[in-house]
Parts: structure tokens; C-alpha cells; sequence
């Protein structure tokens, strides 16, 4: 079992991403989530975070698998990952806007997935198309070396396992 979750949330052609204030990742443009509390399901623990990190109350997401890492040989880690769609009449609050975690703001997919977007978690551009392209849950498994992805890899997983 991981212990973090993200999710990326869609609103018509944009996605809200935080931008973090703390390590890991400071800096960088991402999902939201965070770190599975004692006893609690993935799509639980997601639902609670997007709510705490952007006051956004979600009733669903949608699980699209598993994002893992290892790295430089030594350690290793994961999280469940989700994708949630906001209502097309959902009235979408003013951004940028700064919260504890970091900076809320709405973006583009083209930006995401821009070659020379040095500001995005670097494996997001490579998970995030496939989630959004198919509904098969599977693990993005990512292997580094320092901070660069050296390997990455899509493994089917056993749906009947879902821990959503």
C-alpha cells in the first residue's frame, strides 16, 4: 500500500495545479493530494485533501491507477492517483491563489505538456496524458537517477485489486 494520493482536477479545458512551497517538489507545478491518514482509503484520503489544499468539496474522482518511483537504487515510494472533473456550471474561483501548501492556478493541458515547461514535476507530462486518454487503471512506474526520470514504464494492474 502507498502512502499519498493526487489527483488532478479538471475544469472544461484547464486543470487547478499547486505550485509547492515545500520540499519535496518546492517549486514545482503539480496535482493535489497528500499523505493517506491512519485507516483510510485512497479515494477517502484524496477527497479530504483536495478539500483541505483548495476548499473544493468533490463527492467522486476517478482512480486511474498508481504513479511509483525509485530512487537512485535506494528507495522507493508511490501514490494513487485520481482525476476528478468539475460540473461545466461549477463557478471556478479567481486564481492565482495562495494557500498554505503553495499557489493554486488554472493551466492548460499544452502548458502541462510544454518541452520547455521546466516547472512541472518532471513525470506529470508523462502519467498524465495516458490517465486522461484511458480508463484502465494502470502503475506509471518511474525510476531516477539524482532528479531526472531515467526509466519509466506503464504495468497493467489487476483490477479486481482496485483499493478504491
Amino acid at each position: 500500500m502507498y502512502t499519498y494520493t493526487i489527483c488532478f482536477l479538471m475544469h472544461q479545458n484547464e486543470f487547478l495545479l499547486l505550485n509547492r512551497r515545500k520540499p519535496p517538489l518546492m517549486g514545482r507545478w503539480n496535482g493535489v493530494g497528500g499523505k493517506l491518514a491512519p485507516n483510510e482509503s485512497p479515494l477517502a484520503c484524496v477527497l479530504r485533501e483536495v478539500y483541505e489544499e483548495t476548499g473544493i468539496l468533490l463527492t467522486s474522482a476517478r482512480y486511474k491507477g498508481t504513479v511509483s518511483w525509485k530512487l537512485d537504487g535506494k528507495g522507493s515510494g508511490g501514490m494513487y492517483a485520481f482525476v476528478a472533473e468539475l460540473p461545466h456550471a461549477w463557478e471556478r474561483f479567481v486564481t492565482p491563489r495562495r494557500v498554505e501548501e503553495g499557489i493554486l492556478d488554472w493551466v492548460t493541458l499544452d502548458w502541462i505538456l510544454h518541452p520547455d515547461n521546466e516547472g512541472m514535476a518532471e513525470n506529470v507530462p508523462r502519467f498524465l496524458p495516458y490517465m486522461l486518454e484511458h480508463d484502465q487503471p494502470v502503475e506509471h512506474a518511474f525510476t531516477y537517477e539524482g532528479d531526472r526520470v531515467v526509466d519509466y514504464e506503464r504495468i497493467p494492474l489487476d483490477i479486481g485489486k482496485s483499493p478504491c
